[in-house]
Parts: structure tokens; C-alpha cells; sequence
């Protein structure tokens, strides 16, 4: 079967020939997975090293946590990929984006302010978690509305850290 995954806006194709291994991008790798604990973190061989992610499923996509930086991941199977792209659609631009913490940790940064302009990937929020620093970052361009914790706050799993909008709207609440 044949997706495609679509990893911070940078697409690859997977083919999965068995169990055992999949094609990514036309590299054959050899893989092993197993989840480890019931709150999504997940074990996986990729030809024989060893990596830990913490994957959330948010509907219409994942967030995988790994190494300390957390990417957003959206899997198609090829047919579904190919209407999107006929039909032209990709994902909104506008409205409100939410930066939510995958995993209960404490806040080490904030790195924005209200009203700061941000760029998709900018660094918003460092979390420590399974004692590790993670690097939250902007899922998309826009104006820093609201910031909801401060350094040393302990947070949830899910909980919203930082909410993002349209420029407009955020000159507007000046």
C-alpha cells in the first residue's frame, strides 16, 4: 500500500511491503515498532536504532514528540492524496492555531509575547518533559493573541499553550 506523509509541510512516499519494512522516498529500511505505555509512546527499530516518540492523534493529523522536537504529521493513502491535490485543497492558513502541550512537563521558556509576529516553526514555548527540553513551535504565520502559562507552570497533556491568529486580528486587540 502506498501513503503519503506530509511532515511539516515536506512530503514523502511510504510504501508498505510487510510488517517488517517499508520504502520511504524509495529508501528500503527495515522497522520494528511497539507501543510502551497506554498515553502514546511508541518504540521503533528503523535498521537497527533505536528511537522513542510520543504520538498524538489530533483527528485530521498526528503530533509525534521525538529527540525534542515535535513535528505534525498527516498520512494519506495515495488515492485520498491525489483528490486533495485535483481538488486543490491544503490546510487553512486563518483562524486561530493552537500550540498545546503534547505531554504533562513543566515550562523551562516562553519565548514570545503578545502581539509578537511569528513564522511557522518559530520557537514558542520550550517544555521539560521525561526529562528532556522540547521545542514547541509555531504551527503557522501569524500574531501571538494569547499566552496562557508563564516559566516554572506545570501543564497538562493537551493543554493550550499559546494561541495564534491572523495579523489583522492581532493589531486589532492592541
Amino acid at each position: 500500500m502506498i501513503y503519503i506523509a506530509t511532515v511539516n509541510d515536506r512530503e514523502y512516499e511510504i510504501i508498505i511491503d510487510n510488517d517488517q519494512e517499508v520504502i520511504i522516498n524509495g529508501v528500503r529500511y527495515e522497522i520494528d515498532f511497539q507501543y510502551l505505555y497506554e498515553d502514546g509512546v511508541l518504540s521503533l527499530l528503523l535498521n537497527n536504532r533505536s528511537l522513542e516518540a510520543v504520538v498524538d492523534d489530533k483527528g485530521d493529523s498526528w503530533e509525534v514528540l521525538t529527540r525534542g522536537e515535535l513535528y505534525t504529521v498527516q498520512v494519506q493513502d495515495e488515492r485520498a492524496y491525489r483528490l486533495a491535490q485535483a481538488r486543490g485543497s491544503g490546510p487553512a492558513v486563518t483562524g486561530e492555531a493552537q500550540v498545546a502541550s503534547p505531554m504533562p512537563g513543566l515550562i523551562v521558556t516562553v519565548a514570545v509575547a503578545v502581539g509578537d509576529h511569528v513564522h511557522k516553526g518559530d520557537k514558542v514555548v520550550i517544555l521539560e518533559s521525561m526529562k528532556m527540553e522540547n521545542e514547541l513551535r509555531a504551527p503557522r504565520d501569524g500574531v501571538i493573541l494569547r499566552i496562557n502559562v508563564n516559566k516554572g507552570d506545570s501543564v497538562e497533556k493537551d493543554q493550550t499553550l499559546v494561541v495564534i491568529g491572523d495579523p489583522e486580528t492581532g493589531a486589532d486587540d492592541q
